[in-house]
């Protein structure tokens, strides 16, 4: 059965194992992702797909080849932090959330930013809180890598996959390296 979303595409899912569990990837006709999560939170990738695309819970089909977006992704995983750059998304968020996730695919791999850093970047310094909402409701983490935001004060905030994998993500990207992954303050803002 095919999942049609609200512009009428059939979605794509592919499964992906990585060094942190299996990621859910899903691609519409278009081969843009439009959603992105670790196979244990499955449920909350389902919402957003409800919320954004209309996804009412059919079973998308299977890729018959691996999409670019998985190609890219498997690099990732593999050394080559720059291969997600090019991935093209389909987020449908609102105006402010798009405007927050695009920021996010403008931090570089190894840098970090605060939520206040954010919210200056996208003009608005009094919407922190706003930002932070917007960065946990990106439904294609990694990808708009909403892991490279910490908190003022470098500390390891919340993310959607849990803070070891955030840890990982930071560490994999050179954020954080090996000897300081004990101190979540090590991260830092670098950006």
């Amino acid at each position: 059965m095919m999942i049609t979303t609200a512009v009428d595409q059939t979605l794509f899912t592919e499964r992906l194992d990585t060094p942190l569990g299996t990621l859910v990837l899903m691609t519409g006709e278009d081969d843009r992702v439009r959603a992105l999560d670790w196979s244990d939170y499955e449920p909350r990738m389902d919402r957003l797909l409800r919320l954004h695309h209309g996804h009412q819970g059919a079973a998308p089909r299977e890729r018959a080849r691996p999409s670019a977006a998985r190609r890219a992704l498997e690099a990732y995983f593999e050394g080559v932090l720059d291969a997600i750059d090019a991935v093209t998304t389909r987020t449908n968020g609102t105006p402010f959330q798009e405007r927050v996730w695009a920021a996010l695919r403008h931090i570089p791999a190894g840098r970090t930013l605060s939520y206040s850093q954010l919210a200056d970047a996208i003009g608005q310094p009094r919407a922190v809180r706003a930002v932070g909402l917007a960065n946990g409701a990106n439904p294609v983490g990694i990808i708009v890598p909403c892991h490279r935001v910490i908190g003022a004060d470098g500390s390891l905030t919340g993310y959607g996959g849990g803070l070891e994998r955030k840890r990982w993500l930071l560490a994999h990207e050179g954020a954080i390296t090996s000897g300081l992954l004990d101190d979540p303050r090590a991260a830092g803002s670098s950006a």
